[in-house]
């Protein structure tokens, strides 16, 4: 687990903690949103992850681009190849994710896979994340029974790790992820992509619930939160988790306000709108 140890300003699990006090002190659910670093360009790129912080946003999650990821919907997905087609690397991107957050009291993550992680060497991936200014990450694809590695890379660069979990992990493996996670735990609303309609309620709900019943890490649901059942962006899922993401939903945007090529402030509206409304349903 990050431990802070470094003198000056919270980073790691710390500084992400404390974004979900925030919101805990305001009574609501945290909005996590994620961004796709260097798309469509890296000038807009930076500017809407600092239109994310204006709009709202508790955490930031950075998307570093993956040829063959396992977890992206479509939308994702061409947001990443337009970045990777640009030969915009990793270093770039991450660059990009530094100086749109410098200076910002809004954590932000990592998002990407194993493989990225594994071919800079878990160490030096790690550092590099870390000398962006993240606070976290989150690698869909590493197995926690398998993680001991990386996270000893990430604890010394006191960087927290996210671990996933599903309605179809097993007791055991929920007990690994409760022990691992750090930050929060990513609770998978539908078993499949981003970008899909609708979290399936009842599993998700007994999802979250066998999670807390073994840890006090808060728990994000993502995956299926698009437009839920009861057509509401988050819909009541905010009332029984405690945090909420938008991912495909904010690109899906993204790629309308690339469209009509307006401005910063413009593009921070629809964060500020659909950040307002989640946060106004996950109100308790």
């Amino acid at each position: 687990m990050s431990t802070g140890a470094s003198s000056g300003p919270p980073r790691g699990a710390d500084r992400i903690a404390e974004a979900f006090g925030r919101a805990a002190s305001e009574e609501r659910a945290a909005l996590i949103v994620y961004l796709t670093a260097g798309y469509p360009d890296p000038e807009t790129s930076r500017a809407c992850l600092r239109a994310a912080v204006e709009g709202g946003a508790d955490i930031i999650e950075v998307g570093l681009p993956f040829s063959d990821p396992i977890m992206d919907g479509p939308t994702i997905q061409a947001a990443n190849q337009v970045v990777l087609d640009a030969g915009i690397g990793l270093v770039e991107q991450l660059t990009i994710a530094r100086d749109a957050l410098a200076g910002s009291e809004v954590p932000a993550v990592a998002m990407t896979y194993v493989t990225v992680a594994d071919t800079r060497g878990y160490a030096r991936f790690a550092q590099d994340c870390a000398d962006a200014g993240l606070d976290g990450v989150i690698l869909p694809d590493l197995p926690v029974l398998e993680s001991d590695v990386w996270r000893v890379a990430a604890e010394e660069s006191d960087l927290a790790t996210i671990f996933l979990a599903s309605s179809v992990s097993s007791h055991e493996r929920l007990d690994a992820i409760a022990a691992a996670s750090d930050g929060w735990i990513y609770a998978i609303g539908l078993l499949g992509v981003t970008g899909v309609n609708a979290v399936d309620d009842g599993p998700t709900r007994e999802l979250v619930a066998a999670i807390r019943d073994r840890t006090g890490t808060p728990v994000a649901v993502g995956i299926g939160g698009a437009r839920p059942r009861d057509g509401e962006p988050g819909g009541g899922l905010c009332r029984w988790c405690h945090r909420r993401f938008g991912g495909a939903a904010c690109g899906r945007r993204r790629r309308g306000l690339r469209c009509r090529r307006t401005g910063p402030d413009a593009r921070g509206r629809p964060a500020l709108r659909y950040g307002a409304r989640l946060k106004r349903d996950g109100a308790r």
